[in-house]
């Protein structure tokens, strides 16, 4: 960051630095993909994906019944 928005970040408001960062952040928000995905990312989900079994778990539908006691 320049020194000459950081002298204008610093005269805002508390509030309008809130406001300035909600409005950053929908902007970032609208365009996800355009977000890099850090590497560690990518290795953990791969590894946890090699730790799944398919056959594990239950379907929602056995979960639920088995809550609701059916």
């Amino acid at each position: 960051m320049n020194a000459t928005i950081a002298a204008e970040l610093s005269r805002l408001t508390p509030a309008e630095k809130i406001e300035l960062v909600q409005e950053i952040w929908d902007e970032i928000a609208a365009n996800p993909d355009t977000l890099p995905i850090p590497q560690w990312h990518i290795d953990e989900l791969n590894k946890r994906s090699e730790t799944q079994s398919s056959d594990q778990g239950r379907s929602w539908e056995e979960v639920r019944d088995d809550i609701l006691g059916r």
